[in-house]
C-alpha cells in the first residue's frame, strides 16, 4: 500500500506530501466526500507514511513499521469503524483513555475514525474535548460522507479536505486493465457510479450486475409497451433483489434520463447506456412530459422506501405509474 496504488486525488496527495515535507501535519483532519471515493485508502496510506521509520514522503514498505502496518498489527495505529451503522459512545470513551498513552514504537499515534458521522451526539461531544487539546504525538483523521451529521465545533477543529469523484477516464482505464472489462462495460460502470472508484470496482467484480441490468431493461420495454401482466410477473425480480433497490432504481432512473438526452441532444457522449443506443432510439417516441413524470415517480419511490414504506407496494405503484402517466 502506497500513494502510487491510489487512483486519482493527485492534488490531495500532493498537499499531504507537502505537509509531511514541511513538518506541518495537522492534529486533526476531516476527509470529506461521497462514499467509496478512496478517502479511507488515502487516510491509511498517509498514516502508514507518517509511521514509516524512513520518514519520507512515501512509505518505504520495507521497515518494521510498514510491515506491521501491512499486517494490521501496528501498535500506534487505531482504526475505528461503525458496528451495525453506529459508533457507540463507549468506543469513544475507550479511545479517549487510550489517547493519553504515549506511542509504543513511533513518534506518533494515529487514529482513523471511518464513517465518523455515525458517532452519536454524546460521543461527538466527548471526542471534542480531545480535539481541543490533543497530545502532541496524536494525529486524528475523521472520514465522512455526511459532514452535516457532525457538530460544528468538531468541524471547526479539523483541517477539512474535500474529495471529488475520480475522472471517468481513469476508472475506465483501471477497469479495462485490471478487471478485463470491455470499453462499453467500463464506460457504463464509470458513468453509473459517478466517479466512485470503490463502487466501480465492486460492480466490476459482480457477476450479477449486468444480468440484472438486462432484465430491468426488458421489464421497462414491456411496461412501456403496455404489458400490465409483466408488472406483476416481474415483482419477484424486485423482491429477490430488495437489498439492491437503490442500484436497481438508479438503473431505471438513468435509462429514462438517457431517453431525454437522446431526444433533446442526440449526443452519445452524454448517454450512460451507450451500448443500448438502438433500444433507446426505439423508445425516443415517448412524450417528454411523460418521461419527466416517470423520473419524478422513481425519485419519490426511492424516498418512500428510505422512509420504510412497504417495499412491494412502492415498487408496484411505481411500475403501474409508468403506464399511466
Amino acid at each position: 500500500m502506497d500513494f502510487n496504488n491510489i487512483i486519482g486525488h493527485e492534488r490531495i496527495i500532493g498537499n499531504l506530501k507537502k505537509a509531511i515535507e514541511k513538518e506541518q501535519i495537522s492534529h486533526c483532519y476531516l476527509f470529506e466526500g461521497e462514499e467509496s471515493l478512496g478517502k479511507k485508502k488515502v487516510a491509511l496510506t498517509f498514516a502508514k507514511t507518517l509511521l514509516c521509520k524512513e520518514q519520507g514522503l512515501e512509505p518505504c514498505n520495507r521497515c518494521n513499521s510498514c510491515l506491521k502496518f501491512n499486517n494490521w498489527n501496528h501498535p500506534d495505529l487505531k482504526l475505528i469503524e461503525p458496528e451495525k451503522g453506529l459508533i457507540k459512545k463507549r468506543v469513544i470513551d475507550d479511545l479517549i483513555k487510550d489517547i493519553n498513552i504515549a506511542p509504543f514504537e513511533s513518534k506518533r499515534r494515529i487514529i482513523i475514525i471511518d464513517d465518523s458521522h455515525e458517532m452519536r451526539m454524546e460521543g461527538q461531544n466527548a471526542l471534542l474535548k480531545t480535539l481541543e487539546e490533543p497530545p502532541s504525538y496524536i494525529n486524528i483523521i475523521l472520514i465522512t460522507s455526511n459532514s452535516n451529521n457532525l457538530i460544528p465545533t468538531i468541524l471547526s477543529r479539523c483541517q477539512i479536505i474535500k474529495f471529488c469523484p475520480v475522472e471517468n477516464s481513469k476508472i475506465v482505464q483501471l477497469l479495462r486493465k485490471e478487471y478485463d472489462k470491455t470499453l462499453e462495460e467500463a464506460s457504463f460502470i464509470a458513468d453509473f457510479t459517478k466517479g466512485s472508484i470503490g463502487k466501480s470496482i465492486m460492480l466490476s467484480q459482480s457477476d450479477d450486475f449486468f444480468k440484472k441490468r438486462e432484465e430491468i431493461i426488458e421489464i421497462i420495454q414491456s411496461i412501456i409497451n403496455g404489458d400490465k401482466i409483466k408488472i406483476f410477473n416481474s415483482i419477484d425480480f424486485f423482491l429477490k433483489n430488495k437489498e439492491d433497490y437503490e442500484e436497481i432504481l438508479d438503473i431505471i432512473l438513468y435509462w429514462f434520463r438517457d431517453i431525454i438526452i437522446y431526444q433533446q441532444v442526440e449526443d452519445s457522449d452524454l448517454i450512460i447506456n451507450k451500448d443500448k443506443i438502438s433500444i433507446l432510439s426505439n423508445q425516443s417516441y415517448l412524450n417528454i412530459d411523460r418521461i419527466n413524470d416517470i423520473i419524478d415517480n422513481i425519485v419519490e419511490t426511492k424516498q418512500n422506501i428510505d422512509r420504510n414504506v412497504n417495499y412491494q407496494l412502492a415498487m408496484e405503484t411505481m411500475l403501474l405509474g409508468m403506464q399511466e402517466v
